[in-house]
Formats: structure tokens, C-alpha cells, sequence
């Protein structure tokens, strides 16, 4: 018993000093949003993803990718404290078009005080298309936060052609990622994929990738 006692009790001991630095950065209210990011992380790895929120430069080149004059709502997975959700703002989407979608109870209370007119739902991001069964309109473009590569390949494509079904024709799809490689495996030929410049500023460096259906233009093509 006391072998197998042994694993718990380091694993208790090595998230002590994480829990004090969190406790720390709490105090700080200019460092409030990166506590609760590490305490989530803490929590649930895989489900959070990162341990800090998207930076500002991030955040804007994610946003750059929407365009403010297409009618219909944003979706947002995995907003978490934010700083997208003001980035899009900023970018000239109205609050009221903002659909947030995150699973973490803590950050929903917040979306809600930050962003009172948006939409936010309490839910799960991967099932999109049961999540969103009561949208009303096609969405303009869907912006990530996911960490994708904690998921199988056809996870992250199922959520990808999800979305595309959700969205008006042309729809990006925008997903930011640290790696060096698409989040969205590209050997399938029914989606493009642009990616952005490497945000330095953000931390860590990381991209932006965006894909768009290609369904509609073959089926087009066809006729």
C-alpha cells in the first residue's frame, strides 16, 4: 500500500508550488486572467490547452481574418477570459453577433459579465453541430481556440466540417496554433488552408491558420 501510495503523494507535492503561483498572480489584478488560465490548466491540461490567454497581437490577427461587413453571427470556441472576443470587437463586430462557446463554468460566468449582450453558451465546442442545432442563421466565420492537437485526426476534421456546415458560403474557419504545422491535417483536398505570418509578440510564437469549404465551389464546378 505504501508503494502505491508513493505516485499520488509526488504528484500532490509537485502542484503545490503551481497552486502558490497561482495564488500569487491572483493577487495581481493586472495578472488575474493568466491565474485563472493557470488554474484551469492545472486542472484539465488537455481540455484548456494553453497556460496563458492569447496575447493582443494574436488575438488581432486572429480577428484580422473576419470580416466585419458579412452578415451573420461569430461563433468563438473556446474563448476562455476573452482577449479574442475583444479583439473581434475592436475589429467592428458587434457584441451582439457573438456566439461564445466554452466548456469551463468559471469562464462562462466571466464572458457573461465581460460581454452582457453576446451569447454564451456553456458547452462542448467539439459537438458544434448539436451544441449550435438552434442557430438561426449561418455564421460569417468561426474562430478557435481549441487545443486541436490534443485530439484524434478525425475529431478535429469532424469539428472543421461541422462548422463549414453551420456557415454561409466562403465561411473562414480561424484557428491559432504554437506548432509549426496545420492543426487540420492537409492531406484531405476538400478544405484550402492559408496561414498566417509567426505572431513573435505573442507568448509562445504562434499562428494563425484559416480554412475555407471547398464544397461549394466543386459542386458548382460540376454543374
Amino acid at each position: 500500500m505504501l508503494g502505491q501510495n508513493r505516485p499520488i503523494s509526488r504528484v500532490i507535492e509537485a502542484r503545490r508550488p503551481h497552486r502558490r503561483i497561482v495564488k500569487a498572480l491572483a493577487l495581481d489584478a493586472k495578472f488575474q486572467d493568466e491565474a485563472r488560465f493557470l488554474k484551469s490548466w492545472f486542472d484539465k491540461p488537455l481540455m484548456t490547452g494553453a497556460v496563458y490567454p492569447s496575447g493582443k497581437a494574436l488575438a488581432r490577427m486572429m480577428a484580422r481574418y473576419v470580416d466585419p461587413s458579412v452578415p451573420g453571427p461569430v461563433v468563438e470556441l473556446g474563448p476562455g477570459t476573452g482577449p479574442v472576443t475583444e479583439a473581434l470587437i475592436a475589429r467592428g463586430i458587434a457584441e451582439e453577433r457573438l456566439v461564445l462557446i466554452e466548456f469551463n463554468p468559471d469562464f462562462c460566468k466571466l464572458l457573461k459579465k465581460r460581454f452582457p449582450k453576446a451569447r454564451v453558451i456553456e458547452g462542448d465546442a467539439y459537438g458544434i453541430g448539436a451544441t449550435l442545432h438552434d442557430l438561426k442563421e449561418p455564421a460569417c466565420a468561426v474562430v478557435s481556440s481549441l487545443p486541436l492537437f490534443t485530439r484524434p485526426e478525425q475529431q478535429r476534421l469532424r469539428l472543421l466540417r461541422e462548422a463549414f456546415a453551420l456557415s454561409c458560403e466562403n465561411a473562414p474557419f480561424i484557428q491559432f496554433t504554437y506548432a509549426t504545422v496545420s492543426p487540420m491535417p492537409l492531406k484531405t483536398h476538400d478544405f484550402s488552408a492559408d496561414k498566417s505570418p509567426r505572431v513573435w509578440l505573442n507568448l509562445p510564437p504562434a499562428r494563425v491558420w484559416v480554412y475555407r469549404d471547398r464544397a461549394v465551389s466543386y459542386a458548382q464546378a460540376a454543374e
